[in-house]
């Protein structure tokens, strides 16, 4: 069992080695894009649930 063990973490090193890393220029506008995005879409279902909550109130009266 511990050479499976030791085999995964010698291939997953070697993995790793293999990885192109962003710069941290790209990993700030990327990071950045993500927020604005989430909260962007936060507001959009915010404001949809809103409206179909308001809708719903309307019709079921």
């Amino acid at each position: 069992m511990f050479k499976k063990i030791n085999f995964f973490l010698k291939e997953t090193q070697i993995e790793f080695k293999k990885v192109i890393w962003p710069t941290v220029q790209v990993l700030k506008r990327s990071t950045i894009a993500v927020i604005i995005l989430v909260f962007l879409m936060a507001f959009y279902f915010g404001l949809a649930d809103l409206i179909f909550s308001k809708l719903l109130k309307f019709f079921l009266r």
